[in-house]
């Protein structure tokens, strides 16, 4: 996150290209908040094994690992083409 938002900045995209950028950064941290908050409230309710926590936290895991492939997948679509032409001339 700390390379990517000022990388948006430097990529030569249109505003609505910048703002998903930026936007898709934004909504990874959103869902990881809120997948520490049910794993917080979880393990406040108890510490206790329990198969409905367990799928509780495993949902909250399953939701950050889908935004960083949102986020993934919309960075190498919008700025993997702009940065591949930065590394090839510097290849020479």
């Amino acid at each position: 996150m700390a390379i990517l938002t000022p990388l948006a900045f430097l990529v030569p995209v249109t505003v609505v290209e910048r703002i998903l950028l930026l936007g898709t950064l934004l909504l990874v941290l959103i869902v990881e908040l809120l997948n520490s908050s049910v794993e917080a409230a979880v393990d406040r309710i108890s510490l206790e094994r329990h198969g409905l926590s367990k799928r509780a936290k495993d949902f909250g895991s399953a939701a950050v690992m889908l935004a960083l492939v949102l986020c993934g997948g919309t960075w190498l679509a919008i700025a993997g083409p702009p940065v591949l032409g930065w590394l090839r001339a510097l290849a020479g």
